[in-house]
């Protein structure tokens, strides 16, 4: 097993990093991960984190490091601007601007825009995720990559051509901490089981309002104070209308795309979705998401020289 890493790989979030080193065939070698995101860099500094992290998984001086995510923002590091939509997967990965004065070789992978004016979007380190969930260069792809703000793209021969962001998991958030359902859900929101049979039975009533659960919401309150129901089915209930009402939302954005989606996730956030798709009809492909941000990287670095590609190395 080749134990000499070939490349730093590193996921900025806003409020979490994940680093990881990374032999020349792409293995694991060292992991890292913290709360050193966007808003804790911004005061530390970007290059004393990164240095920090890098010490800890004992990489050495010269090492190259790839990025994605936050770090490339407006608010970054260094800004690497968007590329405009349709673009080829490949062609995003290329566009990795170098982070100057700095000893090693640092690069920042660019985010994505969507220009329409009814419809504009933006997104940072989903698209590297795409470059790493093994998507087949000729064909058409509907990817779902759940989260905070979840992502829906499509993926035609190798290219981004649209995308679409839902906020679910900070409309969760917001609904369980700040609104008037915060006395239904309690303090602590309890985690939802994929399996929960509120949970599915509100996805399929998200479905068929056609995903507009509005009017849904505030019965929530309602039956805990007509009904009895329970902090835990209230917070199963939400998440089944939100998670629902965004997967209906987005089938109507997007088409029936041959009946599949392809899921980049991770977790238990992954395993509602996988069960909400799958009551929608829909076949699932799931891909770890720590593990496609990795690959897409690592396919980063190669674009940019960075690391030997494979027909060099054979």
């Amino acid at each position: 097993m080749n134990t000499t890493p070939a490349i730093a790989a590193v996921d900025w979030g806003t409020t979490r990093l994940r680093a990881w080193l990374l032999a020349g065939d792409g293995k694991v070698l060292a992991e890292q991960r913290g709360d050193d995101g966007l808003i804790t860099a911004r005061e530390a500094g970007f290059s004393n984190v990164l240095e920090r992290h890098l010490a800890a998984m004992d990489a050495p001086a010269t090492l190259p490091v790839v990025i994605c995510g936050m770090a490339g923002s407006r608010q970054g590091w260094i800004e690497a601007a968007y590329v405009d939509v349709p673009a080829p997967i490949n062609a995003i990965l290329q566009g990795a601007i170098r982070v100057p004065d700095t000893a090693r070789d640092v690069r920042i992978v660019p985010g994505l825009a969507q220009r329409m004016a009814d419809a504009p979007d933006v997104m940072r380190g989903e698209e590297t995720q795409l470059a790493g969930a093994n998507l087949t260069a000729e064909g058409q792809h509907l990817v779902c990559m759940p989260g905070t703000h979840s992502k829906w793209v499509m993926v035609e021969d190798g290219a981004v051509t649209g995308f679409g962001t839902w906020p679910t998991g900070e409309l969760f958030s917001v609904l369980a901490t700040h609104s008037i359902l915060r006395h239904s859900l309690g303090e602590q929101p309890a985690a939802v089981a994929a399996g929960n049979d509120s949970f599915r039975y509100w996805c399929r009533q998200a479905f068929q309002d056609g995903g507009d659960v509005s009017s849904r919401l505030f019965a929530i309150r309602a039956a805990g104070l007509l009904q009895d129901l329970t902090a835990n089915e209230a917070a199963a209930r939400l998440s089944g209308l939100l998670i629902g009402g965004e997967i209906a939302s987005a089938r109507r954005r997007y088409g029936n795309t041959g009946g599949s989606v392809v899921l980049v996730g991770s977790g238990a956030l992954a395993a509602l979705y996988a069960e909400a798709l799958g009551l929608a009809g829909l076949q699932v492909r799931s891909v770890d998401a720590d593990a496609a941000v990795r690959a897409g990287l690592f396919a980063a670095a190669r674009e940019n020289g960075m690391i030997a590609r494979k027909e060099e190395t054979a």
